[in-house]
């Protein structure tokens, strides 16, 4: 079940469920092309369809993937991703949590690499000048960082929300991945 942000919210056994290179690649590739079969997503994540097939009902169990809707005709089973996202925390179980950022930060290392290789050459200007990135330091507490979280949630909120009524987003829009990474250093004085 997702949230109001259309994510799904992680549990411990959730997050040890989708740590795996696999079923990150799974989730990705539904999220991205939408609807598939276990055949279809093989060799793109690396995978014969029997084995994906098992990656798949597992992540069903943790409600990361669903049954598509169908014609009815054939006998493939068709699987779509559930939400827009994920979320998970660190306070409900630290390892499990170490786990799955470790695989995501694994299967996701090269991302900026791969769009600016595939992507941004593909850009016109306007879009090109669009696209940004920004890496700042600033000094803050927990209670504050948790602060500009919200903030910057409370800001993406009408664009998430806009996404489940297509009639809501603008001609010209297109989807666009926001990474926010929030990195403490060290120490306090470093």
């Amino acid at each position: 079940m997702a949230n109001d942000w259309g994510d799904v919210e992680l549990d411990a056994k959730g997050m040890r469920a989708l740590a795996h290179p696999v079923r990150l690649a799974i989730l990705e590739r539904l999220r991205h092309d939408g609807p598939n079969t276990a055949t279809g997503l093989a060799p793109h994540v690396g995978a014969s369809p029997s084995v994906t097939s098992w990656h798949l009902r597992h992540l069903a169990e943790h409600g990361l993937v669903e049954d598509a809707p169908t014609d009815g005709r054939g006998r493939k089973r068709w699987w779509q991703a559930v939400g827009r996202g994920f979320r998970f925390g660190a306070a409900e179980d630290p390892s499990a949590y170490r786990e799955l950022t470790e695989a995501i930060e694994r299967s996701e290392g090269d991302i900026v690499q791969r769009w600016r290789q595939e992507v941004l050459p593909t850009l016109d200007g306007e879009w090109a000048a669009a696209a940004g990135r920004w890496n700042t330091r600033i000094e803050a507490t927990p209670e504050e960082l948790q602060q500009i979280d919200d903030a910057i949630e409370t800001l993406l909120t009408p664009f998430v929300q806009r996404h489940s009524t297509p009639e809501d987003i603008p001609s010209g829009a297109r989807k666009v991945r926001i990474l926010r990474y929030t990195m403490p250093d060290d120490g306090p004085d470093s």
